[in-house]
C-alpha cells in the first residue's frame, strides 16, 4: 500500500520528467530513449496482459512500439500525451498483429477468445483521476506544520498505529491524537 501510494505521488514528476526525455529524444540522445523505455515497458506490458496471453507476441510489440517512437523520433513533440500513445500504439500493434495470425491461421474466428473484459481506458482514467487527488493530498499536507504533518502522515499514509507514532515522534498517546486530530481539523479548513 506504501509503495503504492509513493508511486501515484510521483505521477506528476514522471510526466515532467518524459517531457524533458522526449525533448532530448528528439535530438536523438539514446540514454533518454532507454530511460523512456524503462519508465514505461512494465506499465505496457500489465496494459497488454488484459488484451492478449500470449506474452511473447505482447514482448514482441511492446518492442516494435519502441522501435517505431526511436525511428519516428523527430514527430514526437506532436504527441499531448505520452503514455496514452502509448497504450494506443501498443493496441493498435496488437490488433494488427493478431489480424495477421488469424490469416494465417487454420483456427476459426469463433474460437479465438478475447482476454479483456474490464475496460483498460477506465482504469487509465481512474489512476489519473488518483494522480491529481493525490497531488490534492500533498499539497494540503503541505499546509500544515511539520509536527501534524509527520503525524498525519504516520498516521494514514504510512499506516502506523498511534502507539508506534508515540516512539517514533517521542510524544505521549494523547499528544498524538490531540496532534491528529488538530490537522484533520486544519485540513478541513482548508480544502473548503
Amino acid at each position: 500500500m506504501k509503495e503504492q501510494d509513493e508511486n501515484r505521488m510521483d505521477c506528476i514528476s514522471v510526466d515532467t520528467e518524459v517531457s524533458q526525455l522526449l525533448s532530448l529524444l528528439v535530438s536523438g540522445d539514446v540514454k533518454a530513449f532507454s530511460r523512456l523505455y524503462d519508465l514505461h515497458v512494465n506499465m505496457l506490458f500489465n496494459y497488454g496482459c488484459r488484451l492478449t496471453t500470449d506474452k511473447e507476441l505482447l514482448k514482441d510489440c511492446i518492442h516494435d512500439v519502441f522501435i517505431k517512437i526511436f525511428s519516428k523520433r523527430e514527430d514526437l513533440s506532436e504527441i499531448a500525451n505520452f503514455k496514452s500513445y502509448l497504450f494506443i500504439s501498443l493496441k493498435n500493434k496488437l490488433c494488427d498483429e493478431s489480424r495477421k495470425r488469424i490469416n494465417y491461421s487454420d483456427q476459426a474466428v469463433e474460437e479465438l477468445n478475447p482476454v479483456a473484459s474490464e475496460n483498460v481506458e477506465d482504469d487509465y482514467i481512474n489512476f489519473e483521476m488518483d494522480c491529481v487527488s493525490n497531488e490534492k493530498v500533498k499539497y494540503l499536507l503541505n499546509q500544515l506544520p511539520p509536527r501534524q504533518k509527520e503525524a498525519l502522515t504516520l498516521y494514514y499514509i504510512e499506516e502506523k498505529k498511534y502507539e508506534d507514532i508515540c516512539v517514533l515522534m517521542d510524544m505521549n498517546y494523547q499528544s498524538v491524537r490531540n496532534l491528529i486530530h488538530r490537522g484533520i481539523l486544519k485540513l478541513r479548513s482548508i480544502a473548503v
